[in-house]
């Protein structure tokens, strides 16, 4: 059994099908019309909803973090000990919730269909922020599309809700909803079962490690923004799931003098502050990952578990010189990341193995890390590049080169490296290195980018990467080409 608030209501499910999405639950069961189904895939934001869940803050006080979902991707075993909020949940005695009048009076709205999904993204900010903020305002819209209104009055409204919020009903009920939701904390493994599909729900890593050996064909369900796709897109069924996001062992995030451990069930938006403090470039990418309500449930482990060789974090992993934990059972043992891919979509993970933690190495001076995509916000990578040197008198004692989107997997480039390797750093160097990149890699041509374009691109990249640490006054990071 699994059990969650919905707003105020307390849900007991256990035999609901785990294949099934939070979207279709408010839908189809609780006749909840009013978060829209747009694309099923994550990229509109027309069903987007509101998660809490108890946080203790850096002064040790018990709060709710709101966060913003995409709930045509997150199954609803993932809402074990949460509250669910939609958008029926905010008007109250009658009266429309501060962000839902804001939207009425800046116009906010033509048609309506998106509606709904801008108001809880909008909701979420308004909980989330002191005071009117137009980046705050569009990184939480950025993955919110409208078709009608060309964005400017929704930003209004935005501006509008943060400012000078009045209080609401989820703040009068704060404490009675800290109290509920700490009753309905999990104690042990609970499940969902519909009799010929099961998801269970651990919350220890032996836990975890105990069923996945049981159940060495159960796929592991961290975020889901990857995995749903399997069953909102390409109509499969998941027959065994587990879900990890109840493990706090796995959402730690640990800094010691040299490194940065980081568990493989934190979420991008959690891994954000601790990156961007060592590498800036990490978190200007992090903030171009996808859109707030991905980065609300996408993991770092599984933008490397899934071994996509477009996956954005992965190649900036590489050339840092990260590592994974890998757990089977009892037995641990650590990987470098670059090790852990080995073709398209395969990689040395044994069965019943599960990513446990990543290990990020600090103190890197030169890191710097660039993204190509056909635009700013909530897009894909044509070609993600990041580079690693060592440089000593002006040379290369060792070089990292990285790249996603040139191959089948996220790849070092070794020829390239080794025409760095013990040379001068000048542009002469750069170039022999450029040439070199053409074979280390021979991409394709798909929708996003044609195979000339990739590699023109991934060798401009090494020499902006030049020109910056030459003259880094005009350094321009994690830049978009379109």
């Amino acid at each position: 059994m699994i059990q969650f608030l919905l707003n105020q209501e307390l849900r007991s499910e256990h035999a609901l099908d785990p294949n099934l999405t939070v979207l279709n639950y408010l839908r189809e069961h609780l006749g909840k019309s009013g978060t829209k189904e747009g694309c099923a895939s994550g990229d509109c934001g027309a069903c987007t909803v509101v998660v809490g869940e108890l946080h203790t803050d850096d002064q040790g006080a018990e709060q709710i973090r709101y966060r913003s979902l995409n709930s045509c991707l997150t199954f609803v075993s993932s809402l074990h000990g949460k509250q669910l909020i939609s958008v029926e949940d905010l008007k109250h005695q009658g009266q429309l919730h501060s962000v839902q009048q804001a939207m009425v009076e800046c116009h906010g709205s033509q048609c309506g269909f998106c509606t709904p999904g801008f108001v809880m993204s909008l909701f979420a900010l308004q909980k989330n922020s002191d005071a009117p903020d137009s980046q705050k305002a569009h990184e939480a819209l950025a993955g919110n599309l409208c078709r009608c209104t060309g964005y400017r009055p929704i930003l209004a409204a935005a501006e509008q809700a943060c400012c000078n919020k009045p209080q609401d009903q989820f703040d009068s009920r704060q404490a009675e909803t800290i109290a509920r939701l700490k009753a309905i904390a999990p104690t042990q493994t609970g499940e969902l079962n519909s009799g010929d599909k099961r998801c269970l729900v651990p919350l220890t890593v032996a836990d975890l490690a105990d069923l996945y050996d049981a159940y060495p064909q159960a796929r592991l369900l961290a975020g889901g923004t990857d995995l749903a796709l399997e069953v909102t897109q390409f109509h499969r069924t998941l027959p065994v799931m587990i879900y990890v996001g109840n493990i706090e062992e796995m959402k730690r995030i640990e800094s010691f003098d040299d490194r940065l451990e980081i568990g493989a069930a934190t979420p991008l938006s959690d891994c954000y502050s601790a990156l961007n403090h060592e590498y800036p470039d990490f978190g200007e990418l992090l903030h171009r990952f996808a859109s707030l309500q991905i980065r609300n449930q996408g993991t770092l482990g599984g933008n490397i578990g899934n071994a996509s060789p477009i996956g954005d974090s992965p190649p900036l992993l590489i050339a840092l010189g990260a590592q994974i934990v890998l757990c089977k059972g009892n037995t641990r043992r650590t990987l470098a990341l670059e090790d852990y891919f080995i073709d398209y979509r395969v990689t040395a993970r044994q069965d019943s193995e599960f990513i446990e933690k990543i290990i990020v190495p600090k103190g890197v001076p030169l890191f710097r890390a660039y993204k190509v995509s056909k635009r700013l916000d909530d897009d894909i990578s044509a070609v993600c590049a990041a580079f690693n040197l060592k440089i000593t008198n002006g040379v290369i004692d060792d070089a990292r080169v990285a790249f996603g989107g040139m191959a089948a997997t996220p790849k070092r480039a070794k020829n390239c490296e080794a025409v760095l390797n013990g040379a001068t750093w000048n542009s002469a160097t750069v170039e022999k290195a450029c040439a070199a990149l053409a074979e280390d890699f021979t991409p394709l041509s798909d929708f996003r980018a044609s195979k000339e374009y990739r590699l023109l691109s991934a060798q401009n990249l090494l020499r902006k990467y030049f020109i910056e640490l030459q003259t880094p006054h005009i350094e321009t990071r994690v830049t978009a080409y379109v």
